[in-house]
């Protein structure tokens, strides 16, 4: 069976989910890492025994030859790194957000788009069981007509982690708690309720010395009629407590909880459905906050480069998150309601 061949660019916080399940599938293969702190990828070549490390991410695209390259940095450096193996004919995976910023994430997907490569954007909460479960409910039309949905991301990040990195925490490489820490339930509000006719915000830096907001709130209103509510907050006491989805309608009412939408908290319709009775082995008990939906995730982009699938999340489904939280930042900004499809 031929492998497909991965090399990893960024080997920091969230590189070995990457790693660990690269490693889980059959015919996938770590050959290369790289970090501009040679330590760290040193250190995740020998942990991962991984052949070869580099400090200059594009001397690995050019040397190693990888059919696909795993985007790990920090956000406003993922299109870039994405253009670059694009343009070398490497097909890209890139972890969310995609962009800080509409244009680029436009320039990405263009980019792989003439060069005909394939863009992947890492969303594996859309993967937990349970809200897989919902989604399947969601697309039967259980809920009937649907009224309103809810996020909530109620988790804490102590300043000594802004501090880890100069980067943390500015708008030129990361985005706030909206863009970076909720950035996936951004994806599965819109990706479970619909497209988005306008939103209004308001952002605010409570308690840490960051340039971007670390507590905020959105509402949303869909173009289905139903009214959307996100809250995020990174100043959670004493620890993370909550990243949680719930959707209503006229005929059911799902709240999927836990610390990241991994347990279902309430589950009700007005029809009984054999669904019901996936419930309990459909929630789940993560030690973190990232889940187990990486290697669910890597499986997906493995079996659609072998030809076997299609996508789950590719450039263009990963643009509309990211177009209503820079929607959303726009209304904070401005104190205006926004109309999507944005303009630039």
């Amino acid at each position: 069976m031929k492998k497909v061949k991965f090399a990893l660019i960024g080997c920091g916080r969230i590189s070995s989910n990457h790693f660990d399940a690269i490693q889980k599938i059959e015919n996938a293969e770590m050959i290369s890492c790289a970090d501009i702190i040679e330590k760290k990828a040193r250190e995740a070549s020998e942990k991962y025994q991984i052949k070869s490390y580099y400090k200059n991410y594009k001397k690995m695209l050019d040397n190693e030859k990888p059919d696909a390259v795993l985007i790990c940095t920090p956000s406003g450096m993922h299109p870039l790194m994405g253009i670059e193996a694009a343009k070398r004919k490497i097909n890209v995976i890139t972890e969310k957000p995609m962009s800080i910023d509409l244009h680029s994430a436009d320039k990405l997907v263009k980019t792989c788009d003439e060069n005909e490569v394939e863009l992947f954007v890492v969303k594996q909460n859309r993967l937990n069981p349970s809200i897989q479960l919902l989604k399947k409910a969601i697309d039967k039309g259980r809920f009937g007509r649907l009224f309103s949905a809810n996020a909530t991301v109620r988790w804490t990040r102590p300043q000594s982690y802004y501090d880890m990195s100069k980067w943390r925490g500015t708008w030129e490489f990361d985005g706030g708690a909206f863009l970076n820490q909720a950035s996936h339930y951004f994806d599965l509000i819109q990706w479970l309720m619909g497209p988005v006719e306008s939103v209004m915000a308001f952002t605010a830096t409570l308690n840490h010395e960051i340039e971007t907001e670390d507590q905020g709130a959105g509402i949303i209103h869909f173009r289905n009629g139903a009214i959307g509510v996100v809250e995020v907050s990174m100043n959670t006491f004493p620890k993370n407590y909550e990243g949680s989805i719930t959707i209503m309608g006229e005929n059911g009412t799902v709240k999927i909880g836990g610390v990241a939408v991994n347990a279902i908290d309430h589950w009700e319709f007005k029809d009984y459905d054999d669904d019901d009775k996936l419930i309990e082995s459909s929630s789940t008990n993560p030690t973190n906050i990232y889940g187990f939906g990486h290697l669910g995730y890597l499986k997906n982009v493995v079996d659609a480069l072998c030809g076997k699938t299609d996508a789950l999340t590719d450039g263009r489904a990963g643009r509309k998150s990211l177009e209503l939280i820079i929607a959303m930042y726009e209304s904070a900004k401005t104190g205006k309601k926004i109309a999507l499809p944005l303009k630039y």
